[in-house]
């Protein structure tokens, strides 16, 4: 089956399941907090402190999507540059469903490295956590894993961890060598444990005050998930099955074992190009390779599951209502070097919220909030409005790890949404 055959039979299927949905569903979109949580019952501390900044705007206030462009999503998968293999899309949303993947080797149902998604996962458990009275967004690193950082740092708290407000040390480091496709080829299975990936960032110096600026930086998650571990007596891995993937349902997702170099189930192989010493390039398969990223971005998971997770999160299935509102409570702080907060109307503000989601406003006014993420040979996102009227699932299999491919996936999400953004577009 070729290509443009295989979008159009999705796009086939996507049109019937659309029709189906507007006429069991209805048109109004599915209102939040609608579930009781599923995290575990404990409760709340009602002196918990009032984290700073507000939620970027109430729900359902933001302009809804516009109608679902079916042929300009089929045309854009059909289009793919040469340096995308594959890729996969799941829109949802009352009267907006729509499936389709390009590439022969991209299963519909393919599971992928979702590299910085993990974060999501991670700031959800830590939040569960807060709401049980085990950890305090205002708690500092320095309480809960004393010694970790040197004497001489700043207090650095859980909320600046998640919200990338730390000024913690960035960069990769020894993970990313020269940050070359032969570096990592010839270093894909090799593994850094959190310890080591800590004390690497701590050879360098703090970047700003904690609490004076918003930096994303992936060190803020490897620090984050050890004080979950610390707290809660477990592995992080196993916080993320008892309290999502379990009670969800998420049965392609998981957080691999530090040896488990795999991706389990169905899923499309990752390549990444070489080029050699005599300018030829060379594309060598990096399927499998080291989970070592962890919690920062190291977890494996689907379309659907993302779907499922994002839906459950935004409706406050998974939060008691004062850890809910964290999710999208953005520091009214300056952004300082987020390319990713460049991307919207707020250009120059933090756009991360205490749950690690990026929020901005496409230019058909359609507020959107998700996240993106990348391991080499794979890239994904996911995107959702707030009242999830319309969710949006991307996943990529690029052959550099520069980010070259985030345009394609940025014109598919927001193709997704009725707009059709352009990269850097403002």
């Amino acid at each position: 089956m070729n290509t443009r055959t295989r979008t159009s039979r999705w796009s086939t299927l996507a049109a019937a399941g659309a029709l189906l949905a507007a006429v069991t569903v209805g048109a109004a979109a599915p209102a939040l907090a609608a579930d009781a949580p599923v995290s575990p019952s404990a409760p709340v501390s009602p002196s918990a402190p009032a984290s700073p900044g507000a939620p970027a705007s109430p729900a359902g206030a933001a302009v809804r999507p516009g109608p679902l462009d079916r042929e300009a999503l089929a045309k854009t998968l059909d289009a793919l540059p040469a340096d995308v293999t594959g890729a996969l899309v799941r829109v949802g949303g009352p009267g907006a469903r729509w499936r389709g993947t390009s590439g022969e080797d991209v299963p519909a149902n393919a599971r992928f490295r979702i590299g910085s998604i993990s974060k999501v996962f991670t700031s959800t458990v830590m939040l569960q956590l807060v709401a049980e009275g085990r950890a305090d967004l205002d708690g500092t690193v320095q309480h809960y894993l004393p010694g970790l950082l040197p004497a001489g740092y700043p207090p650095v708290t859980v909320r600046q961890l998640l919200n990338h407000t730390s000024g913690l040390p960035g960069g990769g480091g020894m993970t990313a060598g020269d940050g070359s496709t032969a570096w990592f080829a010839a270093h894909r299975t090799q593994y850094f444990s959190p310890e080591q990936v800590v004390a690497d960032m701590l050879t360098q110096p703090m970047n700003f005050a904690p609490g004076t600026a918003q930096q994303y930086n992936g060190n803020n998650y490897f620090v984050a998930a050890m004080v979950i571990e610390k707290v809660s007596g477990d592995t992080f891995a196993d916080q993320v099955r008892k309290r999502i993937t379990g009670p969800l349902g998420l049965h392609a997702t998981y957080v691999p074992d530090a040896d488990d170099l795999t991706i389990r189930g169905p899923h499309a192989p990752g390549y990444v190009d070489v080029r050699a010493a005599d300018g030829s390039t060379a594309r060598v398969d990096v399927t499998e390779q080291s989970p070592y990223p962890w919690a920062e971005g190291g977890m494996i998971s689907s379309a659907a599951d993302l779907e499922r997770f994002f839906d459950a999160l935004y409706r406050g299935r998974l939060l008691p209502p004062a850890q809910q509102a964290e999710v999208f409570t953005v520091p009214d702080l300056p952004n300082n070097h987020n390319k990713n907060c460049e991307i919207g109307p707020t250009a120059g503000h933090a756009c991360y919220s205490t749950a690690g989601l990026l929020r901005t406003v496409l230019p058909n006014g359609t507020e959107v909030w998700g996240k993106n993420g990348a391991r080499p040979g794979y890239s994904s996102g996911v995107f959702a409005t707030r009242d999830l009227s319309r969710t949006v699932v991307v996943g990529l299999n690029p052959t550099g790890i520069s980010g070259e491919e985030f345009p394609t996936l940025w014109k598919l999400v927001t193709t997704g949404f009725g707009s059709g953004q352009v990269y850097g577009q403002r």
